[in-house]
C-alpha cells in the first residue's frame, strides 16, 4: 500500500502489457483480479485501469492483441528507433517525415507520435550515439596495427566553418568539426584531435590548392601534398565550355540565317519567272544564288570548326584524367613522372591553342594559366608515388625476381581493379579487369618462388600490394560529397548543433555499410565495431503511449433570456 512517504512506483511499459497478457492467461483458470493483484504486488486498481485502457484502443482487435503484447511492445520500440535513426541520420529528412510515416502505419493509438515525443526521443539517440561513438574509437584503436594513410581534407560552411577529413580508403571520418578559421593553425588542432590516440601517421593529403591546408599538410603534418585533379579539370571546363559552346551556338545561327537567305533567292528566282515580266534586263539571280550558296558554305565550314574546336577542348580535359595515372591503363605498364608529365603538357598545349584560334577572352585565358601550373604538383605527386611503393616493397626483403614482378605487375593489376571499379562507362570495366587478370600471371620461375612462401607470408605481401595501390589519390571526392551531404540536413535542420554533427559522423563510421557489409570504421581499424543499433534498442526507452484526449472545458452557462 502506497503511503505519504512511499513515491508512486513508475510502471516501464514492457511491465504492464506482460502483467496484463500474464492475467489474460489466468483469468481462463478463473484466477480473480484480487488474487493476481495480490500474488504479483500490483495494485487491483492498477490492473483494472490497465485492462480498461487496452479494451478501450481504437484499433482492430489483432492490432491491438499483437501490440499490447510483450513481443509487439519489442517491435513497436524496434520500428520506431529504426525510423527516427534511418530518416533523421541517414536520410536528410526531419522529425516531421517520421510522424507521417506512423501516422500512416495506423500506430497512432500505441505510440506517443506528438512532436514534443520525437524531439525527445532524437535528444536521447544524439546523446547515445555521441557515447557509442567515442567508446568503439577507444576500444578499436587499442587493438589497431600501426599503418600509414593518406587523408582527403577540405572545409565547408553551415554558415560555420566546418574543417572535414576523411581517409579515402576506408572512408572513414577522422575529423569533422567546427572551427573559428580555416588557417593552419585551425587545422594542424582539428587533424591533431582527430588523429589522437590512433597508431597512424598521415603520409599524403590530397586536397585542392588553398594556402590555409597547403601550410598545414607540409609544415604541420610534414606530409605530400597531391593536388586534386578535379579542380584543374574544372578551371579547363570553365575557361572553355562558356565561349566554345556560343561560338558553335552563333555558328549554327549563321547556318540557319545563310540557308534562309539561300532559299529565299530561289524563290525570288521562281516568282519572277512564274510572273509577267515587263521590258528591261532580267535580274542576275544566278550571281546572286551562287553568293548566297556561298555565305551558306562558309557559315557550315565556320559551324564545323567551331564544333571541331569544341570536341578537341573536350578531349584534351578529359585526356588529362586519362593519363593522369602512375600506371597505363592499356598496358598495365608502370609510367614515370616525365613521362605523363610530357601528355600532360600535350593536352594544355591543346587547350591553349583552341582558346587562342577561338579567340576566347583573357579571362578564359587566365584560368587555363592557372590549370597549368598545377602540372609540376602533379608531376611531383607520381614520383612520390612511385619512390613510396619501392620504399614499401624493400621493406619486405623479397628475392629480385619476385620483387620486380611485384613492382612491375602485382601493384599494376591491383591499381587497374580500382581503376575499373570507377571507370565510366561501364563497358569500360571490363577490359581494364582483364588486364588486371593477365598482369597477375607469374612467370614459371616467379610462381615457384611464390608457391614456396608460407602463407602468412603471402597474406602480408598481398596486404602490401593493396597498400601499395590506394597508396595514389588523385582526388578529394570523398570529402566533397560528404560535404554535399552535410549541407543537405543543414538546409533541412538549419542548423547542426556540434553534437548533431558529431553523431552523423558517427552513425556514417559505424552504422552505414558498403554492398560488402563492412562499416567505415572496421576498414579502417581492420576490425568490426560493435552494433550501434542493438546498443540503441538497448538504452533506448521503450516508445510512450499517446497522451490521453483532454476533455473539453465545459460550456459556459447561458443567463435565461427575459
Amino acid at each position: 500500500m502506497q503511503t505519504q512517504d512511499t513515491p508512486e512506483r513508475q510502471w516501464k511499459r514492457s511491465e504492464t502489457v506482460q502483467h496484463v497478457t500474464d492475467f489474460e492467461v489466468a483469468a481462463r483458470e478463473a484466477t480473480s483480479q484480487r488474487a493476481y493483484a495480490r500474488e504479483h504486488e500490483v495494485p487491483r486498481t492498477t490492473l483494472q485501469y490497465w485492462l480498461e485502457r487496452k479494451g478501450a484502443l481504437d484499433a482492430s482487435p489483432a492490432m491491438v492483441a499483437f501490440f499490447e503484447s510483450p513481443d509487439g511492445v519489442a517491435f513497436l520500440h524496434r520500428l520506431t528507433v529504426a525510423l527516427q535513426l534511418v530518416i533523421t541520420y541517414v536520410g536528410a529528412n526531419g522529425l516531421r517525415s517520421t510522424q507521417k510515416v506512423l501516422e500512416l502505419a495506423g500506430l497512432g493509438p500505441f505510440v506517443a507520435n506528438s512532436f514534443g515525443s520525437r524531439q525527445k526521443l532524437g535528444r536521447q539517440m544524439e546523446e547515445h550515439i555521441g557515447v557509442f561513438g567515442r567508446q568503439q574509437r577507444e576500444e578499436l584503436a587499442a587493438k589497431m596495427a600501426p599503418k600509414q594513410i593518406t587523408l582527403c581534407e577540405d572545409e565547408t560552411f553551415h554558415p560555420a566553418t566546418c574543417l572535414v577529413a576523411i581517409e579515402p580508403v576506408s572512408n572513414y571520418i577522422v575529423v569533422e568539426t567546427y572551427a573559428e578559421h580555416r588557417d593552419a593553425a585551425s587545422w594542424n588542432a582539428a587533424i591533431k584531435q582527430g588523429l589522437q590516440g590512433l597508431p597512424v601517421r598521415v603520409l599524403q593529403s590530397a586536397s585542392d590548392e588553398g594556402k590555409g591546408l597547403l601550410a598545414h599538410v607540409r609544415e604541420g603534418l610534414g606530409a605530400h601534398h597531391s593536388p586534386d585533379l578535379f579542380h584543374a579539370q574544372q578551371e579547363l571546363t570553365r575557361a572553355t565550355s562558356v565561349g566554345l559552346c556560343a561560338r558553335v551556338r552563333h555558328a549554327e545561327q549563321a547556318v540557319v540565317a545563310a540557308q534562309a537567305g539561300a532559299q529565299a533567292q530561289r524563290q525570288a528566282e521562281q516568282s519572277w519567272a512564274d510572273t509577267a515580266q515587263g521590258p528591261g534586263r532580267p535580274p542576275n539571280f544566278a550571281a546572286r544564288t551562287a553568293e548566297a550558296q556561298a555565305v551558306q558554305f562558309q557559315a557550315q565550314e565556320a559551324l564545323k570548326e567551331a564544333r571541331t574546336q569544341q570536341e578537341r577542348a573536350q578531349r584534351a580535359i578529359r585526356g588529362i584524367g586519362q593519363v593522369y595515372h602512375p600506371f597505363s591503363l592499356a598496358t598495365g605498364a608502370p609510367q614515370t613522372a616525365a613521362q605523363v608529365t610530357q601528355q600532360l603538357e600535350q593536352h594544355f598545349a591543346d587547350i591553349s591553342q583552341v582558346a587562342q584560334q577561338a579567340s576566347l577572352p583573357i579571362r578564359c585565358l587566365q584560368k587555363i594559366a592557372k590549370a597549368h601550373r598545377l602540372v609540376p604538383a602533379l608531376q611531383c605527386t607520381l614520383a612520390f608515388f612511385h619512390e613510396a611503393v619501392q620504399a614499401q616493397l624493400a621493406q619486405l626483403a623479397l628475392p629480385p625476381a619476385v620483387q620486380c614482378f611485384v613492382e612491375q605487375s602485382l601493384v599494376p593489376a591491383a591499381y587497374l581493379e580500382r581503376a575499373a571499379n570507377k571507370a565510366q562507362p561501364a563497358d569500360a570495366r571490363a577490359p581494364l579487369r582483364e588486364r588486371a587478370e593477365q598482369l597477375r600471371t607469374p612467370p614459371e620461375g616467379v610462381a615457384a618462388l611464390l608457391a614456396d612462401m608460407a602463407p602468412a607470408q603471402r597474406t602480408h605481401l598481398d596486404s602490401v600490394v593493396n597498400d601499395c595501390a590506394d597508396l595514389f589519390q588523385r582526388s578529394s571526392s570523398c570529402v566533397e560529397g560528404r560535404n554535399g551531404q552535410l549541407a543537405l540536413r543543414h538546409h533541412c535542420l538549419h542548423n547542426l548543433s556540434p553534437s548533431r554533427l558529431q553523431a552523423l559522423s558517427h552513425v556514417h563510421n559505424y552504422f552505414l555499410t558498403r554492398p560488402d557489409g563492412t562499416t567505415a570504421a572496421q576498414r579502417f581499424f581492420g576490425a568490426p565495431p560493435a552494433d550501434l543499433f542493438a546498443s540503441l534498442l538497448d538504452h533506448l526507452q521503450m516508445p510512450a503511449r499517446p497522451a490521453a484526449r483532454r476533455r473539453p472545458p465545459p460550456a459556459p452557462a447561458t443567463s435565461p433570456p427575459c
